[in-house]
């Protein structure tokens, strides 16, 4: 009996916290698509500023460019982290 009784509130444990998980699962799923629509932008933000400040530093025009292009393939390739990780958590 005491077995049994173990398992009732194991289930009802495991009901609610499927519930709770349900719901923080829905606000990771946000969170993820979220990271997807900035990581491109960001990551070309970043690289050009930083690409903005070695031109300043070492007096030189080429270097902008070439920050946005890194931020950018920093970007895909986080989106593709990002995805490949999402992908595997609905398997």
């Amino acid at each position: 009996m005491g077995a049994a009784m173990a398992d009732d509130g194991t289930k009802k444990e495991q009901g609610a916290g499927v519930t709770g998980k349900g719901a923080l699962g829905e606000l990771v799923k946000a969170e993820s698509m979220i990271q997807l629509a900035i990581a491109l932008p960001a990551g070309c933000v970043i690289g050009w500023l930083i690409g903005e400040w070695l031109d300043k530093h070492f007096h030189q025009s080429w270097m902008g460019v070439v920050g946005i292009l890194l931020g950018a393939a920093a970007g895909f390739m986080q989106i593709f982290l990002t995805a490949s990780r999402y992908l595997k958590r609905g398997r």
